[in-house]
């Protein structure tokens, strides 16, 4: 049986900000409405979301002996996150502006399971970065690390919505669990809904990816273009407004430290950019996955 404690302790020497402990089981309630959401249509391009919907909210399904969810959670927050000078039309959302996340992540993972495998040698698990079907916002939930927030973040306490989230999914159980968080602390602050240019934040705490400037600007290109209101790379605007975010303190893992400064990079700088450059300035960001061309594109609808 695993220590929760332990699992604590280890996150945080690992680099990890946050980290709760939580029992695998079906998250039903959370199926049904992803399920509501997806019948909506609110998915847009983003297909992938349509497949294995049920290894989501069951880890089980997912990982074959699955007992213990562990939930760790990383600040990244930087300049870039406080947001941008007014007319500013060459935004980047804050996370692209570091070292490729999973990468980061990942790393920090398989250090905290190679020190459990330490204590624990036939534990049995793996490690997860946002790309499988698991819905690690709802499990960071019943971890207790925070709440779901009005733009369908999570949200939490210290660190607001600025974190990034990596998953153990564990083949034993611990001496305890963390409890869910329960409600919601965002009050009557509606900063995140009507904040949002295009309208994408809708009023159930979900996200319309028809609408949203983070997909426009990066994921396979809707049948309707939207305003991209200066975003050429994703979009913070429904976080950059957040009370919480706004008293958060900036990163301090010093892998999440930013490669460049998108404040002081114009409209001309990108489009002057060759192949070469972009790759030798930004090929370990997440920026690599849309590439110069797409980024150079999305400049050129600014100026239409």
């Amino acid at each position: 049986m695993l220590d929760r404690s332990t699992i604590k302790k280890l996150a945080a020497e690992a680099g990890f900000d946050l980290c709760g402990v939580a029992p695998c089981r079906r998250l039903a309630d959370g199926e049904r409405r992803f399920r509501e959401w997806l019948g909506r249509g609110c998915q847009a391009s983003l297909g992938y979301l349509e497949r294995n919907a049920e290894k989501r909210f069951d880890p089980r399904l997912l990982v074959e002996g699955a007992r213990t969810a562990v939930v760790c959670a990383v600040g990244y927050k930087n300049s870039a996150g406080e947001g941008y000078p007014a007319g500013h039309r060459a935004k980047v959302a804050s996370y692209a502006c570091t070292r490729d996340y999973h990468d980061t992540i990942r790393a920090m993972l398989a250090r905290l399971f190679a020190e459990l495998k330490a204590l624990h040698p036939d534990l049995g698990g793996r490690c997860f970065v946002d790309t499988a079907p698991l819905a690690e916002k709802l499990w960071a939930v019943e971890a207790g690390l925070g709440w779901i927030g009005r733009q369908s973040l999570l949200v939490t306490p210290r660190l607001g919505t600025y974190v990034l989230l990596g998953e153990l999914l564990l083949c034993d159980e611990t001496e305890s669990y963390d409890a869910p968080f329960e409600g919601s602390r965002c009050g009557e602050c509606r900063n995140c809904v009507d904040t949002c240019p295009t309208g994408a934040v809708a009023e159930n705490r979900t996200i319309d990816a028809r609408r949203c400037i983070s997909c426009h600007t990066i994921e396979r290109e809707p049948a309707e273009g939207i305003d991209l209101d200066g975003w050429i790379f994703g979009c913070d605007t429904c976080q950059s407004c957040c009370p919480y975010n706004r008293r958060a303190p900036l990163h301090a893992n010093r892998a999440f430290d930013p490669l460049f400064d998108p404040a002081a990079m114009t409209p001309a700088d990108w489009l002057a950019m060759d192949e070469k450059e972009f790759s030798a300035r930004f090929g370990s960001t997440p920026l690599t996955r849309s590439g110069l061309q797409r980024i150079q594109q999305n400049l050129n609808k600014e100026n239409e």
